[in-house]
């Protein structure tokens, strides 16, 4: 498998593009490689079948340097998927508590499509995506680069629904809520060993949308379901 930050060698039309080590203004991508390289360990860790790893296999003691620039997604459409957790970085960008968005919020109104297109790359493929961010200068602000890495994660019903994501922008100081622009990409197929996408859509139960619920760290089991329904009694 080629690693992230290597330019592709061939003609891939749409899908090349150059990805460089450091923002022009010298600020490090070190957050995606290190949580690629994490990625990769967690689902080949022999280097020899390239699978894709499952969601209950992300410790976030393990990426905690990085954790703020981290997200978890979950598809819930051909190509649209919503913000199960997402970090203080992507938090400020947006201006707003990412969990239970789309994860279009975070592009302008005409690039919206074009991340939808790239969702569904990443699940149905499965596929590693890495993005190439802008959101040009103007009234609102300065130039601003960001890069995303989009890694496909499994559930444990086998289907790739879920998906570990980094971002990292090239300045803090921005005013929210800001939009990216998609200026290039990079989609390349998960090695062959990988988990295969189920048509039907994920069935787990989405928890995050209901009041005083927060959802378990990336590793751990949830709460144990309810075994009896409540007591109920008719007061007349």
């Amino acid at each position: 498998m080629r690693r992230t930050g290597l330019p592709p060698t061939g003609d891939h039309g749409d899908d090349k593009i150059v990805v460089l080590d450091r923002f022009r203004s010298g600020r490090s991508l070190s957050p995606l490689r290190q949580a690629e390289a994490y990625w990769l360990a967690l689902g080949d860790p022999d280097g020899d079948t390239g699978t894709v790893p499952l969601r209950s296999q992300i410790d976030p003691r393990a990426i905690s340097n990085i954790l703020g620039h981290c997200f978890i997604l979950q598809r819930i459409g051909r190509r649209t998927a919503r913000f199960r957790l997402a970090g203080e970085h992507l938090n400020h960008l947006a201006g707003m508590d990412l969990r239970g968005t789309p994860f279009t919020a975070l592009f302008g109104y005409d690039f919206r499509a074009d991340a939808g297109a790239i969702l569904q790359r990443v699940f149905s493929g499965p596929s590693i995506a890495e993005l190439r961010l802008d959101r040009p200068a103007s009234a609102e602000g300065p130039l601003i680069e960001g890069r995303m890495l989009l890694l496909p994660l499994a559930t444990e019903a086998g289907d790739v629904a879920r998906a570990l994501g980094v971002m990292v922008a090239d300045t803090d100081r921005v005013h929210p809520p800001v939009r990216f622009d998609i200026s290039n990409k990079l989609l390349r197929p998960v090695a062959r060993g990988a988990a295969v996408s189920a048509p039907a859509l994920p069935a787990e139960p989405d928890r995050q949308d209901e009041p005083g619920i927060v959802e378990p760290g990336f590793a751990e089991p949830g709460p144990a379901p309810l075994t009896q329904p409540p007591y109920l009694r008719l007061v007349k």
